[in-house]
This record gives structure tokens, sequence and C-alpha cells, in this order.
């Protein structure tokens, strides 16, 4: 671990060790501006939109769905959160007390720098393709793919390089923006769709729908979101106490995501469209106003990667803690640079992705399960301080992430085997630890 920089220092120094208590002054609601800033994103929009057009739920029932899917993971996360805001440390950390350091170091830090980096690029090339159409509608002109994503990648990685201080000053003054362009959306949905009347339309829609149906979209919305238990602690480290970064997650999180199913969920019901951005723009032919509708798409994309680069820099100090937190956070930013540049390389890496789910989920359970059950949501200095003295795994985490590996790929799609997996791991792992530690 790297010393601390001096607390004046404009750029974020604290890598692995913890946080000091004079860094600890972050408000709840700075972290509810944060976690609003990303929610809404093309990305966060799709399991809400898919719930109406492939599930057949009404707008009322898979706003209600997918909420209390995601509502659920959200609770996990910012449970999650506790060890960073209590003992100033991040979260592939202090993971290593749960899956050994080892175990944390090659396992469940390189999944989370890997699925971090694949969003970024994700996101980058998706705020590109906004920004090149925008300017083919307004000028006829055609800007070439890396004269977009070059810069808008670089801004967001020196963002995430500056650190949290920069993350929070910047989604704070984003987040205005970002209500605006949603309120705008809103706005064209509610006063060009004349026809069928859009606010009679979603009234009138009721609860329609299979319970079935309901219960797998909810569950497919927790297993979006549940995953965040590994990071959350990187962002909460600088709070003010453990219950200001926990309510501020949770009521962020929550917050942010009931605007987000809203729209997708009007979206789809509306116009049949995935994408709120785009089924918004359509509707109107105002410069100004397909302006502002791109421009929310850009920030909430520049929103969400800054956070994505800034907590897989953390997941990649925890692999490489010789490097300092810049040096992670630089090493990150240019693998996520180059990546944005070749839209056809990340379309062919969902696969890829796909299978670390695999890995994902299982992760996530044994990390709620050992934190909430077997350690009673207490993690301690004393905890890490045994930490050299531990075995280097935890080999009943190590097992019941091979289980749930086998079971993720075992069960039909049609099960939610992601939402099953976490279920079944998270209620057999406290059996397995107890009985290793008897």
């Amino acid at each position: 671990m790297r010393a601390a920089a001096g607390s004046k220092s404009v750029v974020e120094r604290y890598g692995l060790e913890a946080v000091p208590l004079h860094q600890k002054n972050t408000p709840w609601y700075r972290f509810a501006f944060i976690q609003m800033a990303v929610a809404a994103n093309a990305g966060n929009f799709l399991v809400p939109a898919l719930a109406v057009m492939e599930g057949g739920l009404s707008f009322w029932s898979a706003v209600l769905c997918t909420c209390a899917g995601a509502w659920l993971g959200f609770l996990f996360v910012s449970y999650l959160s506790l060890p960073g805001a209590r003992l100033g440390i991040p979260a592939q950390y202090a993971i290593r007390t749960i899956l050994g350091v080892r175990g944390a170091q090659f396992l469940s830090s390189p999944v989370r720098s890997l699925t971090s980096l694949y969003w970024f690029a994700v996101q980058t090339i998706g705020g590109t393709y906004v920004i090149q159409e925008l300017v083919s509608r307004i000028s006829g002109a055609a800007l070439p793919f890396w004269i977009v994503s070059l810069p808008l990648s670089l801004l967001m990685v020196l963002l995430a390089i500056l650190g949290f201080n920069a993350v929070k000053k910047a989604t704070s003054y984003f987040l205005p923006l970002l209500l605006f362009g949603e309120g705008t959306m809103l706005y064209v949905y509610f006063t060009t769709n004349n026809e069928s009347g859009a606010s009679l339309t979603l009234a009138m829609d009721g609860w329609s729908g299979s319970l079935p149906m309901m219960l797998f979209f909810s569950s497919l919305a927790f297993v979006q979101y549940v995953s965040g238990v590994s990071a959350s602690a990187d962002m909460t480290r600088y709070a003010q106490t453990p219950a200001q970064g926990f309510w501020g997650l949770l009521t962020g999180n929550a917050a942010g995501f009931l605007l987000t199913a809203v729209i997708g969920c009007a979206s789809a019901t509306l116009y049949g469209s995935l994408n709120p951005y785009v089924s918004s723009s359509n509707q109107t032919a105002s410069p100004v106003i397909i302006t502002v509708i791109t421009l929310t798409a850009v920030i909430s994309m520049i929103s969400i990667n800054v956070s994505n680069a800034y907590t897989g820099g953390f997941s990649l100090l925890n692999i490489f803690p010789k490097l300092s937190r810049v040096q992670s956070a630089v090493l990150f930013g240019s693998a996520g640079v180059i990546l944005s540049g070749f839209p056809n390389l990340v379309n062919e890496a969902e696969s890829f992705i796909s299978l670390l789910g695999g890995l994902i989920i299982p992760i996530s359970a044994v990390l709620v399960s050992d934190f909430l059950v077997v350690k009673r949501g207490r993690l301690t200095n004393e905890d890490l301080n045994l930490l050299p003295s531990a075995p280097a795994v935890n080999r009943s985490a190590m097992g019941a992430v091979t289980v749930g590996t086998l079971l993720y790929f075992a069960f039909p799609d049609d099960w939610s085997p992601g939402f099953l997996t976490f279920v079944v791991i998270a209620m057999i792992y406290p059996l397995t630890q107890r009985n290793a530690e008897a």
C-alpha cells in the first residue's frame, strides 16, 4: 500500500489503505446525488422496457416488479458499503476477509475489473453513436467514430483519476441537467402522443400481466444490480458515518431507478422502443429538444462511466497492490480508452461477459451471506489484522462459488438462473463456512 499524500492534493491518492478520519466528511445526500446521476442510462432502461415488450406486462406492473427486484439488490449493496464507511477501506480490500487475500486478488478483483472495463467501453461506444446521430440530424455531417470516442473516454478517465472528490463534484453538477433532460423526455411523451393520449394510456393500462412473468423480470432487475456489492464500499469510505453512507446509497439508488423504470416502461408501452433517448427524440423535430435529449444521454453515460472507471481502478489495484491508486486508474483508463475505439470488439465480447455472470452472481451471494449472516454485519480492524495469518484462500467460499457457477449454467434460462443461483448459494454458504470453522 502506498502512503497517502497531503489532504489538499487535487488528485486522490488513498489506495488500499484506510482513509483518515478527517477525510470522512461526505454527507448522505452527496451519495444520493451520485447514485441518482448514474441511474438513468441506456443499459438501465433495458430490463424495465423488456418487461413490457417481451414480458407482456402493463406499464404499472413492469414498473412495480422491476423496482421491487432492483430495490432488494440495492439493499444488499448498501449493507456491503458499511465496511468502507466504518474502516475507510475499498471494497476489494474488505473482500479479502471473506474470500481470502489470494481469493480476492485473483478471483473477485479480476472479475470486477473486467466487468467494469466492458461496461465502460459499451457506454462510451453508445454515447459516441448518440453524438454522431445528433450531429448528422442537425448538420448532415458524419463524424468519424474515433473523433468522438477518444475525447469522451479521456474525459471520463481523467475524472476517475482525479478521484472521489471529482466524481462527487461532477455528479452534483450533472444531476440538475439530467433531471431537466429526463423531464423533457417525459414532456415529449405526454405532449406528442395525442392519438392515444399518453397519460390516459398509462393510467388505464392497469396491473395486467402474469405473476410468473413479473417474478421473472423482478429477478432480472435484482441480478443486474446486486453485483454492486463488490464495489459499493469504494464510495462510502468517505462517508461521515456508516448510516450516512448506507442511506445515501439506498435512497439515491431507489429514487434513481424509479425514475429510470418509469421512463423505460413508458417508452416501451407508448412507442415499442427499448431506448427512451431514441423514442423521445424521434417524436420531435425541434433542434433544441433533440439537443437536450442527446446531451442528457451523453451526460448520463459520462456519469456511469466515471463510476465504472473509479471502482474498476480499485479492483485493479487489489490485483497489483504495488501500484499506486493513480497508476492503477491510469492503467484501467488506458485499457478503457483503447477498447472504446473498437465497437466490433466490444460487441463480440458480449458472450464472454455473459460467462462472467457465472462468477459474478455466486461471488455476490457469498459476499452478502458472509457479511450479513456469518459476520452478522460487522467487520473490524481486528479482522483486517488477522489477514496475514489467515489462509490465503477461503476454501468454503471458493467451493460455494464453484457450485454456484455450475448451478448458474445448469438451470434453464426461464428459471432465472442468476436469481435462483444467488438464493441457493446465499443459503448454503453460511452452513459450510460454520462447519469449516467448527
